[in-house]
């Protein structure tokens, strides 16, 4: 079966939201919890597919996983049996390249499969392989798996310096460093909200790191790690996606469980937009009456402007008066979404990694496709926007990442609804058995 997403645009939104447990943590925690020797409790888990094929690659390397309730899991690591992952598991997800650093710092060893997920672009693995190899790995990459192991078993504390700034080698390394014997110090590392909470978690369970959140990374390795409890931090990018939605459709929101601090770079750019915001301990309230004014927008390392939120930026500043300018200097391949968005009436020209986006009155409904994650919630927003009826198909890519998106939207006031139809393969089978 096959879903999809049936849009009836051009209502505004009204109502309260509350954000789930961020996925980007989330993703890296999980693997993180291999560590740990003893009964590890993680909260505020958010029910998406990334998060599930985390936990079914944990059960098939020999975790306990036990259900307490929705967002909460309690995972045994003290049975693990493999240092091999699933290969159809592994490569259908980005996040699996933290196994290898996991299973590496556990075990001294580790064969993953290479990671899927959404198709960016080349998405290379060195600065992962090079500060695993400075921890004194050997790491190989042959036949679509990873292989590394540890000389003497343990990896050995060293100072790594990344050529580029990485989210994924930061965190990836730094799991791998917590039991190496030693200090490892990680140099310009990236400072991304979660990084804080995947150091934050490994600390409360016994790790010593400093400094996460900063350019530096200081790790003493220890022992071992002991089981304890620990809640994610919400999910930033999803707050950023219905405070991008509200400014499309107008209307007023009250984003509820975020942190205001890290959607400073997001909100400052809505402002600037014509967009209110009003801050409080642990809410935003959004609102948008008037017209949409143009901006320009670069995305850059945190505390920058995500390139997680550029396509969704991108769908609202093509309803802005006047010309904006948006410069990815991240992915070089994530603006497939604009032809998607042209179909609906978007004028917008994309000259490599910069997209000229001409304001439009309004979109119109169509049929659209997603590509990736956050195209696909882009796309959504830009039909709850639009003039008529959408339907959004490949939604899998958007429930990688985004819990019950449209229930939410729903409660919202929006005209959503989820469809399932058969595919190809089960259209086969009703015919021919």
């Amino acid at each position: 079966m096959l879903t999809k997403y049936i849009v009836q645009g051009g209502k505004p939104l009204f109502g309260e939201v509350e954000i789930s447990g961020a996925k980007n943590a989330a993703v890296a925690i999980i693997p993180a919890a291999l560590m740990v020797d003893g009964v590890c409790r993680i909260e505020n888990l958010p029910q998406i597919s990334d998060v599930t094929l985390c936990l079914k690659i944990m059960e098939q390397l020999g975790a306990q996983i036990r259900v307490v309730n929705r967002h909460t899991v309690d995972v045994d690591c003290r049975r693990v049996h493999s240092t091999k992952t699933s290969y159809d598991l592994a490569r259908r997800i980005r996040a699996s390249t933290y196994f290898i650093g996991a299973l590496l710092g556990r075990f001294g060893q580790a064969e993953v499969a290479m990671p899927g997920g959404c198709n960016l672009g080349v998405r290379p693995i060195d600065q992962h392989v090079k500060g695993f190899t400075t921890l004194g790995a050997k790491v190989v990459v042959e036949g679509g798996f990873v292989r590394a192991s540890a000389v003497n078993s343990r990896l050995k504390g060293a100072n790594v310096y990344l050529d580029v700034v990485s989210v994924g080698a930061t965190m990836n390394i730094m799991i791998a460093a917590v039991m190496a014997e030693g200090n490892t110090v990680i140099e310009n590392a990236a400072k991304e909200p979660h990084i804080v909470d995947l150091a934050n978690f490994l600390n409360s369970m016994g790790a010593n790191i400093r400094g996460a959140g900063t350019d530096t990374i200081k790790i003493r390795g220890v022992e071992r790690l002991q089981g304890g409890s620990y809640a994610i931090i919400p999910d930033q990018i999803e707050a950023g996606t219905y405070m991008a939605a509200v400014a499309a459709t107008g209307g007023q929101i009250l984003i509820k469980n975020i942190i205001p601090k890290h959607m400073d770079c997001i909100t400052a750019k809505l402002v600037e937009m014509g967009v209110e915001v009003e801050e409080n301990e642990d809410t935003l309230l959004v609102r948008r009456s008037g017209p949409l004014q143009r901006a320009n927008v670069k995305t850059m390392p945190y505390p920058g402007f995500p390139t997680d939120m550029q396509p969704q930026i991108t769908t609202v500043l093509s309803l802005a008066a006047g010309t904006s300018l948006v410069t990815e200097s991240v992915w070089n391949t994530r603006y497939r979404y604009v032809d998607e968005l042209k179909r609906m009436g978007a004028a917008i020209q994309v000259d490599e990694k910069t997209a000229v986006v001409q304001g439009v009155d309004h979109l119109t409904g169509a049929p659209i496709q997603a590509c990736d994650l956050r195209a696909g919630a882009a796309l959504v927003i830009a039909a709850l926007a639009a003039q008529g009826r959408s339907e959004i198909s490949c939604v899998q890519y958007i429930e990688r990442g985004y819990e019950d998106i449209v229930s939410k939207f729903r409660s919202l006031g929006a005209d959503i609804r989820s469809i399932d139809e058969p595919d190809e393969q089960d259209q086969m089978t009703a015919a021919y058995g």
